[in-house]
């Protein structure tokens, strides 16, 4: 029999790397009675972390669905990676998630992974709640945790619960919703209810109506029962931090220790009446602009967020029921190819472990096996529904390597197997640059490099290389020069003629028309590396017949594509044709294809040519104690400082920085802020590389042509 939409709650924990998500996790599913004992990090048999590479690292890498049984709601539970090189696991978790449940370690406070996917809470707009885990450490501090989640994410931060007492000899937790102390045995577990000691009444009291106040503000009827009898009743209350914590208008902040199995229950308790089902959420946006409510009645529609390859299975597909229900066997179309998919199997997940079920309702999340045309983001619709969800976008790449093999034949091996994992992790992306000659994937650190390589050389046995990036210059000229080329090949029969006068010049939007030649046509290209391209015909009397134009021009742009300089895409040229010579039996295209080309060269060595190399846009958040040493590395990095700004508690860095200047940037962040920084990165515009640069690029390539 499966469970009505109403009793699904679906809660992604999240949280920075070492908040203790995975222990916490592991201690619910105990709770419940899922699993008969707690396994451990250290001792890799947790339900989450299954596979080798996490159980090696001891940390999360990608997302596990898992679910727990609580009274008579399931809460599917997303553990999600603390490190933000795998930020797309949290991404595509938050798509299918109702609410977040957010991870605070109690000896390190709000830390910079929890600013980063709290950016990503905001953005989904899901309801939120806190968790300040790991009260028994030795140096947990509640009250400046709480402080940090005030300051950083505003004063809808409301605690429900703290601790008595915490530290080594934690073991009691004031609840200020219920107003009861729980108190726990050495291994915790189930808590015996005690009276709030009376030293602690007045500052629980002061909690609890401020907790009161917030549930009644979102509801007109309670704000009423609230001035009539000062204070809300627990059925009441219960409705009002429904509305509230629906409508983010409260994030309420609970304390308990995961590996102690402290407090975990009483939270799945307020998950279970308090937390938003499915149904309780708005409505998904489609691509049309439409909506598309969470309702087991209307025709079956699913989402896939996820893919992971697994060894002799092949592809699992995780998908959330958006609408209707999903019966094993049911065929599907998929909204963004048009094929035919039959979801022979339909599972229910905990971590690696799958289990078969028959149907799934709105609302509820599952996985799938060998689906042959399905992909993460896509939409899959009954016969005869036209709907397609809003893809999940995801964030920019932060660092860009170079890969090749040490094995020149395993190069298409080890592409194929990149595309693959690309198929998996939408943060990857897989480019083979026919500019720069080289195969580039982009990331969102190295951390999350070192993982794809990990994969390729562990999973294919490939020795797969990093390599630093060229760098895609680019060349033009900042004056106007003139050349003519005479190529002539005589080697028995028809030979080969063509003679080519050419100007060249800088090319501008609006400049004026060439003085003293007469345009017989012309064509302004936007080329595919960006820039433009003008090609003037200006031939009069026949000196060249128009037939061999198009030959002319395509010898320019080859030239073009591998400019004098550094063998660099050129942009930004005018190039007017107005003399030369043809011979009636010699001159055919690939005598003026070559004539153009060498013309073209001549005349741009001569037009002061200079080279353009790319400036990126680079925000710095960090703490106002690490500007100064960011600020100094931006500066030897030739960074031209646009300004700063404050953003919440950070200082906002503001540069333009070249991207030949740009390696190892988040690393070296990273080093310099001890991890208490974060960046953004976007393609800004091409500026001119200064002389000393250009000579010391243009002297190297020559070097390697010479080679």
């Amino acid at each position: 029999m499966s469970i009505a939409t109403k009793d699904i709650r679906n809660v992604v924990f999240l949280g920075h790397s070492g908040s203790g998500k995975t222990t916490f996790i592991e201690t619910m599913l105990f709770e419940s009675g899922i699993i008969p004992r707690r396994g451990s990090v250290e001792a890799h048999n947790t339900i989450s972390d299954f596979t080798d590479l996490e159980r090696e690292r001891e940390n999360t890498i990608y997302s596990h669905l898992m679910h727990a049984k609580w009274h008579n709601n399931k809460i599917n539970i997303i553990d999600t990676p603390g490190f933000d090189d795998f930020i797309g696991e949290v991404v595509s978790s938050l798509k299918v998630s109702d609410t977040a449940l957010i991870l605070l370690n109690a000896a390190s406070g709000v830390e910079v992974g929890t600013e980063i996917v709290w950016e990503y809470v905001q953005n989904y707009q899901t309801p939120a709640l806190f968790v300040i885990n790991q009260m028994d450490h030795p140096k947990a501090d509640y009250d400046t945790t709480l402080e940090q989640a005030k300051n950083r994410f505003g004063n809808k931060v409301i605690p429900i619960q703290y601790p008595y007492n915490s530290g080594e000899k934690f073991n009691s937790i004031i609840d200020v919703l219920r107003m009861t102390m729980y108190v726990f045995t050495e291994n915790g577990g189930k808590p015996e209810k005690m009276p709030i000691p009376t030293s602690e009444l007045e500052k629980a009291n002061a909690l609890h109506n401020a907790l009161v106040e917030a549930a009644a503000e979102n509801e007109e009827g309670l704000m009423e029962k609230y001035f009539d009898k000062g204070n809300l009743d627990e059925e009441e209350l219960a409705k009002g931090l429904t509305i509230a914590l629906a409508h983010q208008q409260i994030y309420p902040v609970f304390c308990a220790s995961g590996l102690k199995d402290m407090g975990s229950g009483r939270i799945m308790g307020f998950i279970d009446d308090i937390a938003p089902s499915p149904a309780d959420r708005p409505a998904k946006k489609l691509e049309n602009g439409a909506e598309l409510k969470c309702d087991a009645s209307d025709k079956t529609t699913i989402f896939i967020y996820k893919t992971l390859s697994e060894p002799q299975v092949g592809m699992v597909s995780y998908f959330k029921v958006l609408s209707g229900e999903l019966n094993a066997g049911d065929e599907l179309v998929n909204a963004d190819n048009g094929e035919i998919e039959r979801l022979t199997q339909i599972f229910v997940t905990e971590g690696k472990q799958r289990t078969a079920v028959e149907k799934l309702v709105a609302g509820d999340l599952g996985a799938t096996v060998r689906l042959k045309f399905g992909h993460s983001n896509n939409t899959l619709n009954a016969k005869g529904v036209d709907r397609k969800i809003r893809k999940m976008q995801f964030p920019d790449s932060r660092i860009r390597k170079a890969v090749s093999t040490a094995n020149l034949a395993d190069m298409e091996k080890m592409i194929k197997a990149l595309h693959q994992i690309q198929e998996e992790d939408l943060t990857l992306k897989v480019e083979q640059s026919a500019e720069l000659k080289q195969t580039i994937i982009q990331g969102q650190g190295q951390l999350h490099l070192d993982l794809i390589k990990y994969r390729i050389e562990n999973e294919n046995n490939i020795e797969m290389l990093f390599e630093e990036p060229k760098v895609p210059y680019r060349e033009t000229i900042t004056k106007a020069a003139k050349a003519e080329y005479r190529h002539k090949k005589q080697s028995g029969g028809s030979g080969q003629f063509g003679e080519v006068h050419i100007t060249i010049e800088p090319y501008f939007d609006d400049m004026p028309e060439p003085q003293g030649v007469n345009i017989r046509n012309k064509e302004i290209e936007e080329l595919p590396w960006g820039g433009k391209f003008a090609f003037y015909w200006c031939i009069v009397g026949g000196a060249i017949d128009n037939r061999y134009a198009t030959a002319i021009k395509k010898g320019i742009m080859h030239e073009m594509t591998e400019g004098p300089l550094t063998g660099s895409n050129c942009q930004n040229i005018r190039v007017c044709i107005y003399d030369g010579k043809m011979h009636a039996v010699d001159s055919n295209d690939i005598s003026f294809q070559l004539a153009a080309s060498h013309a073209f060269r001549m005349a741009f060595n001569e037009a002061k040519p200079q080279l353009l190399e790319p400036y990126y846009h680079l925000e710095v958040l960090c703490e106002d104690n690490h500007t100064g040493d960011v600020m100094g590395d931006l500066q030897t990095r030739r960074a031209i400082i646009q300004g700063m700004d404050t953003d919440g508690h950070y200082q906002k860095i503001i540069a333009e920085v070249p991207l030949a200047e740009l390696k190892d940037y988040g690393s070296s962040l990273r080093s310099l802020t001890q991890g208490k920084a974060k960046f953004k990165l976007e393609f800004s515009n091409y500026q001119l590389v200064p002389p000393h640069i250009q000579e010391n690029l243009v002297i190297s390539n020559a070097s390697l042509s010479e080679v």
